[in-house]
């Protein structure tokens, strides 16, 4: 894969092609997991959902990618970005606004509470102004699925440092979603 991004980045169509034929299972497998506790069943297939992020990368040529996980990461990004657009349609429109998302992998305290997407966007980019750094870790953890290596390789920090990165990020995540009058469950 590390091979069709390289030739992907020297203008190489075919590799492109190639590419996306390798990876679409795990992007499939990412849109599942971004649509798994969404609000509004069926609205939104993850094959969709893969199709415009496909749409998306492929205009990005300022990337120089990297490797899979670094291709990965950058796709559950705009998978992510996709669905808060969405979400902010639905709210535009009056209607009872919000794809929701499960933050159990963020909380090992609370029992899947359902957070609306724009909320938790909203603290990643407050999380973003604070540390950055464990912001896009957050990104690739919890909308990426990457593992604690693949998180480590990328970000070029040690594992033991992302395993504590993440537990700090996610209690702080978990206590911006749940303060202040959100209707989101405390």
């Amino acid at each position: 894969m590390t091979q069709l991004l390289l030739r992907w980045n020297s203008g190489d169509e075919e590799a492109r092609a190639s590419l996306m034929e390798h990876v679409y299972p795990e992007l499939r497998t990412i849109a599942a997991r971004h649509l798994a506790n969404e609000k509004h069943p069926g609205e939104l297939q993850p094959g969709a959902l893969v199709n415009e992020a496909y749409l998306r990368l492929i205009d990005l040529n300022r990337i120089q990618w990297q490797d899979r996980a670094h291709f990965l990461a950058m796709a559950s990004r705009i998978m992510r970005e996709l669905l808060v657009d969405e979400a902010r349609k639905r709210l535009s429109a009056k209607r009872d606004g919000g794809i929701q998302v499960t933050l159990s992998g963020l909380s090992g305290s609370n029992n899947d509470p359902n957070t609306d997407v724009l909320a938790l966007h909203e603290a990643l980019q407050r999380l973003g102004a604070i540390d950055s750094q464990r912001a896009h870790l957050v990104e690739l953890r919890f909308f990426g699925g990457l593992t604690i290596e693949e998180t480590a390789e990328v970000l070029n920090i040690s594992p033991a440092t992302v395993k504590r990165s993440w537990a700090v990020a996610r209690g702080w995540l978990y206590r911006e979603i749940n303060k202040g009058d959100t209707g989101f469950p405390r």
